[in-house]
């Protein structure tokens, strides 16, 4: 059994019980001049899960993940990260794997020399060395230069880096930015792999599809604030689902749409189809009502909100309110 599962099954050194949210945030601020960069964000982040920390550039992430590192001081609030404050990251940063923006090695040396340097200055176990490594899927590789790898291969490694200390807790800062489909792929099989074996993974994007691929809970932050978080599935129930509706024949839209209408829906024509705002479950009373109207469908289907859907959806709310 590996020590980050033991932590998560009994609870760490210090007393934290198991199962106790891995990041508690209150009111947290940083100002950078005049710029509020975060305002006043209440965070609680499971343990145990893939997390989505989403929002567009600029909007608050980078610098969320540098306070809760120690690489900058909040204005206001207070954090805990594995049950300490963050106003002494000595004493949880040795539990923590982080890769903030794109990693830095040694291009002449190889991947696994680039490691034995870190476990050196980190005075970490070389043995994780060998686990990290395949962890990412990169022991045939090790032994080239890291000037010969690919970004999805550099990338990989500095989550191989950020995995040396056996940490409880990865914070992880854009890691697909650059990768094409292939190396953002492999990323989400690693991110899953690592939940699997009981670490927590906090993962900022604004690759809205990918977060979505992967994980199970989300933290929605926009303009420094937070907007929503809870799990994925709960914002996506909460937002409106779409019959899509398609006639036989194209002269039959108008009145299709019309017929949802009267039936206290809203529905509007999209190109050859009748998108209808409605829960699953009326598609069947669809079908009726539209054979009563003799209008034969030859398509009838559910889909549910997009999280850039919901993402949208909910910032334009937060906007107008």
């Amino acid at each position: 059994m590996s020590s980050t599962n033991q932590i998560e099954r009994s609870g760490d050194l210090t007393g934290r019980p198991a199962g106790a949210p891995a990041v508690v945030t209150s009111a947290l601020s940083k100002r950078y001049g005049s710029r509020l960069a975060v305002d006043r964000i209440d965070i609680e982040l499971p343990s145990g899960v893939v997390s989505g920390f989403v929002g567009p550039n600029g909007a608050g992430k980078t610098t969320t993940i540098q306070v809760l590192l120690g690489l900058a001081r909040p204005t206001s609030g207070t954090a805990r990260v594995l049950g300490h404050p963050i106003t002494h990251p000595a004493s949880y940063l040795p539990r923590v794997g982080a890769l903030v923006e794109s990693p830095s090695f040694y291009p002449t040396l190889s991947g696994r020399r680039n490691l034995e340097v870190l476990t050196r200055l980190g005075r970490l176990d070389p043995a994780r060395i060998e686990e990290a490594l395949n962890l990412v899927e990169l022991t045939d590789r090790a032994d080239d230069l890291v000037r010969a790898y690919s970004l999805g291969m550099k990338q990989r490694l500095g989550v191989a880096a950020a995995l040396l200390p056996d940490p409880e807790l990865v914070i992880l800062d854009e890691p697909a930015n650059g990768l094409d489909p292939a190396g953002i792929r492999e990323i989400r099989r690693l991110l899953r792999s690592l939940a699997d074996r009981g670490v927590t993974v906090f993962v900022s994007s604004h690759l809205l599809a990918e977060i979505e691929a992967i994980c199970d809970h989300l933290v929605m932050i926009h303009q420094g604030r937070i907007v929503f978080q809870g799990s994925m599935d709960d914002l996506l129930a909460a937002q409106h689902s779409d019959l899509i509706a398609i006639p036989e024949h194209g002269k039959d839209l108008e009145q299709l749409a019309a017929l949802c209408v009267s039936a206290g829906k809203v529905a509007r024509v999209d190109g050859d189809t009748v998108r209808v705002q409605s829960p699953g479950d009326w598609a069947a009373e669809l079908n009726r009502q539209a054979m009563d109207a003799g209008i034969t469908l030859r398509g009838l289907q559910s889909t549910r909100a997009s999280l850039e859907e919901a993402f949208f959806a909910v910032t334009e709310g937060e906007e107008s309110s």
